[in-house]
């Protein structure tokens, strides 16, 4: 047998694998299991689609030479992204990868085993599922989905197509976060029956939207997708598209509440919520171009009466709970603060009982991205793919975080509050139920829904 039909026979088996990985019972498995199943060492052939922010997220995990991947290919939309990733990639690794702006040309070549999906959010959910369609493993930045709908179409292609997905939601990662969870869990603090989300950034004003000239090198049908094509207006594709409404972004709720909600959620060891309460406005800079509310407030409830609460404020730094992010989560016996850096652990007196700190470097909340614990989770996803680990952030799991997302998100927009079955998401109201899914261009809607 030749080596490039060998290494793709593994590829194939790993899809086997991966089919375990989005099962409800996947977290249980053992990587002797997984073994059992692929038992390979072969090179994975990677692509990064989306080359922002995030971007700096793949330089470690993908130069390791532990990691045993070859960057295939960097693409973007626009070409002055590829270009920049590229003299960037050139500081981390010894060769250099193809440059292809047609994410399509990517997905048909047969050797790149794995997508990083790094594009912005109205990509997420359809570009990952395009990419397992096409026999790709997907790393999926927050977040995953966009609706209640897409969180089940890319669960569903997961399953379907039999492939690995992690998302994005790095902290699943973190040692210090692994432990004090893991202590919640045995009772450190009695039963853990709130926790507090929060995340506070001082973002300025946004201009307003005007008509202007697709940028140079912006392929700006490609860059829109599966979204509803417009003409291009002045300031869009670079970040302020997440708060030039619903087409592209998905508020503050999906750009960083994903994060903290999902730890929150682990911490209580809880699924659905029974019911979801918001009070969400634009505050600040009123007659800027941010067309969605700037200021949060949320509430959940759940069952055996747990509940997690948001506390949202994308425009005013003030650290109400003495760091810009992080979850307080509430037991009978004592309280845990957990953010990206460091965990403590108090008695039910106030008392500081133990104080670990992981000396990482990503915690805070500044634009990029990178750092231990992304570079931890994606390799983590890489050994995953090959069968020799469990992901820590199976799409099946990370997306009923991400369904809190969605909750809070349609609650804003329809100005009521409404309850969830807590068995399968589904929302008790009749408005709600209007925004499961979203509006796509027409042409693009064969391309990923199943």
């Amino acid at each position: 047998m030749s080596k490039q039909n060998s290494r793709r026979n593994f590829v194939k088996k790993s899809a086997l694998g991966g089919l375990g990985l989005v099962s409800a019972s996947s977290m249980a498995m053992t990587a002797k299991s997984y073994n059992n199943i692929i038992g390979s060492n072969d090179r994975l052939h990677v692509a990064i689609a989306g080359l922002g922010r995030r971007l700096g997220a793949f330089y470690a995990p993908i130069a390791d030479k532990k990691s045993n991947v070859r960057l295939a290919y960097l693409c973007d939309a626009k070409q002055s992204q590829m270009t920049k990733a590229a003299g960037n990639f050139e500081k981390h690794i010894s060769y250099a990868p193809k440059l292809e702006q047609d994410i399509f040309k990517v997905m048909a070549d047969d050797k790149v085993d794995v997508l990083i999906n790094a594009t912005p959010d109205h990509w997420h959910t359809p570009g990952s599922v395009m990419a397992m369609k096409a026999g790709k493993h997907v790393y999926v930045e927050k977040p995953s989905s966009c609706t209640m709908e897409e969180n089940e179409l890319i669960v569903n292609a997961a399953k379907q197509y039999g492939k690995v997905v992690q998302m994005g939601n790095q902290q699943r990662s973190s040692a210090h976060t692994i432990q004090v969870i893991k202590k919640i869990h045995e009772g450190a603090i009695g039963h853990a029956y709130k926790a507090v989300a929060f995340y506070s950034n001082g973002r300025g004003q946004v201009p307003h939207q005007k008509a202007a000239a697709v940028p140079e090198g912006l392929d700006w049908n490609l860059w829109q997708g599966p979204a509803v094509h417009r003409d291009y207006t002045s300031e869009t594709w670079n970040y302020n598209w997440h708060w030039y409404g619903w087409n592209y972004g998905t508020a503050e709720m999906g750009n960083n509440a994903t994060h903290e909600l999902d730890v929150a959620r682990w911490a209580l060891d809880v699924g659905f919520p029974q019911k979801v309460e918001v009070d969400a406005t634009k505050r600040h800079f009123v007659d800027d171009g941010w067309e969605m509310y700037d200021t949060m407030m949320a509430k959940y409830t759940f069952d055996d009466n747990k509940q997690i609460e948001w506390d949202g404020k994308s425009r005013n730094s003030y650290n109400t709970y003495g760091s810009g992010r992080g979850v307080i989560v509430y037991g009978t016996e004592g309280t845990v603060f957990v953010n990206r850096g460091h965990y403590k652990l108090f008695d039910r007196k106030g008392k500081l009982v133990e104080e670990v700190s992981s000396g990482g470097n990503e915690g805070g909340v500044a634009l990029g991205g990178g750092g231990d614990m992304s570079t931890v989770h994606v390799m983590n996803f890489f050994e995953a793919v090959r069968g020799k680990e469990t992901l820590k952030a199976p799409i099946d799991d990370a997306n009923i975080s991400m369904a809190m997302v969605h909750y809070a998100n349609v609650s804003a927009r329809i100005h009521q509050n409404f309850d969830i079955d807590s068995k399968t998401g589904f929302m008790y109201n009749k408005d709600a139920m209007q925004h499961w899914g979203k509006p796509y261009e027409e042409s693009w809607k064969s391309k990923f829904m199943m």
